[in-house]
């Protein structure tokens, strides 16, 4: 199990933070082996798609630049000018692929790890060339697994080479019997067939490697646990405070719920230990809505400003815990509690007109029809 500097031991995954610092960093899985073969496989698949073209321009190059009259063999500068015409031939020849490999080697290269640019990773660091940590390096499980690649590949490739050449001699010598444009043809082909059967080898080296490079980023990256909760502060803030800001947003809603209460039209009471004050305005909601509550020292808070305020306060403890219960501050009443609330409305109408005009006093409802499972005895 791999341990920090201070000994402790890295048993946890990497947080999605840790990846994302890794990659600021320039720390992305990469698979060596992965780019040489995607390379070595897509060169040979484009000198197969390329090969008839490449075939009548080296017949055309041979015939125009190494076939000499007698003046010219014994003229340097001929010579010369052939030369350079040879070569800017085969470089116009070679342009598409080279063109063809240089895109091909640019997205083998990020195939793992996905595209990443670290201005971090390209500064130069001193610690780099610090000899001791190269040797430790050369000696850690990072070394040996590239050691024992590095052999693996040696045995593939050498025995794979090993086996071309034996299978190939024929043809290969008999290629002098040919004239130059079958010895060019036949020629490619050979090269062609080869660099497929050398290039199917590499695919073990990546089948083995790529599952190793994902492994070992990862394990690069594991975390402690004092390490994730270093973290988890950083990034949520510690606990005392978010434990502030919770306080602060909690008494921030209280005040907004307590301005509201002058505006109610009645509070319902438990009678001590709840308090709902409910507004209706059947012109904007369809339902009366919850503006504040609260139980014990806010709910004291609530009958005290409402009745500051001349908010009528009704005490129905099981309607009011059913309220209390059921519903969010600015949230309608549930479906369930209409008739109740038309009741306790009805009562606050009546108290309001024999306010203004006189008359008998109403009496208040005896019972309010809560359902049972709205009911929180």
């Amino acid at each position: 199990m791999a341990e920090n500097q201070d000994g402790q031991e890295k048993s946890q995954e990497p947080t999605g933070k840790r990846i994302d610092d890794a990659r600021k960093k320039g720390q992305v899985p990469r698979s060596r082996e992965l780019n040489t073969m995607v390379i070595t496989i897509m060169g040979v698949v484009t000198l197969f798609a390329m090969a008839p073209r490449f075939t009548t321009n080296l017949h055309t190059l041979f015939e125009e630049q190494f076939v000499l009259s007698r003046a010219e063999i014994f003229d340097p500068n001929a010579l010369l000018g052939h030369l350079v015409n040879a070569i800017g031939d085969a470089l116009l020849m070679l342009m598409p692929f080279f063109a063809v490999m240089i895109v091909v080697a640019i997205l083998s290269s990020v195939a793992l790890g996905g595209f990443n640019v670290s201005f971090e990773a390209m500064q130069p660091k001193f610690s780099k060339l610090n000899p001791i940590k190269g040797i430790k390096k050369m000696f850690s499980m990072h070394g040996l697994m590239e050691l024992l690649k590095s052999l693996g590949k040696f045995l593939l490739v050498g025995s794979a080479t090993v086996a071309v050449l034996y299978n190939w001699s024929e043809e290969l010598l008999h290629l002098a019997d040919l004239d130059a444009k079958a010895a060019i043809q036949e020629g490619l082909n050979i090269v062609a067939w080869s660099a497929l059967i050398l290039a199917s080898t590499l695919i073990v080296m990546a089948l083995i490697d790529v599952p190793f490079q994902l492994w070992q980023h990862n394990h690069e990256l594991k975390m402690t646990q004092q390490e994730v909760r270093d973290e988890l502060k950083q990034t949520e803030g510690r606990p005392e405070v978010k434990s502030r800001i919770r306080r602060v947003q909690f008494e921030m809603a209280q005040r907004r719920m307590m301005q509201e209460i002058p505006n109610a039209d009645v509070i319902v009471t438990n009678p001590t230990h709840y308090a709902v004050a409910l507004r209706y305005n059947p012109e904007k909601t369809g339902a009366p809505v919850v503006v504040a509550k609260g139980k014990d020292l806010v709910a004291a808070n609530i009958r005290e400003l409402g009745a500051a305020n001349k908010v009528p306060l009704v005490e129905a403890p099981a309607l009011a815990r059913a309220i209390y219960f059921n519903t969010e501050l600015q949230q309608q009443i549930p479906a369930a509690l209409f008739l109740a609330v038309a009741q306790l409305l009805a009562y606050v109408f009546q108290l309001r007109a024999y306010q203004v005009e006189g008359g008998d006093i109403p009496t208040p409802p005896q019972e309010y029809p809560v359902p049972e499972e709205y009911r929180h005895d």
